[in-house]
């Protein structure tokens, strides 16, 4: 089994862009079907923890192709459906200087 590789030190300044800080401040019940308040708060939850970079290091090595590819296109899906061209900007690439008229 190959040994998680670190990420680039040149990619240091993105981390600083993103904020994880529900996972910290969040004391309420975490669990799935209860109610929708409490299913999305479980869900930013759950998130914010698989999104921890050790947890990644360690996970994303042991991926099939396959499930890379399920992961990137769900998630591209669901920004897809569900931003706008300026809010995919603002909210995952941190381009708060975009507008839709810069568009190639």
């Amino acid at each position: 089994m190959n040994s998680p590789q670190p990420y680039p030190q040149e990619m240091d300044f993105l981390m600083t862009q993103h904020r994880h800080t529900f996972v910290e401040d969040y004391t309420g019940m975490v669990g799935f079907g209860f109610s929708r308040e409490v299913d999305e708060k479980s869900l930013i939850y759950y998130l914010q923890k698989f999104s921890d970079d050790d947890l990644l290091k360690t996970l994303v090595p042991r991926l099939g192709d396959e499930e890379i590819t399920h992961l990137f296109e769900l998630m591209s899906r669901l920004m897809r459906q569900y931003f706008s061209d300026e809010e995919y900007h603002r909210y995952f690439l941190k381009d708060e200087g975009h507008s839709p008229s810069e568009e190639p």
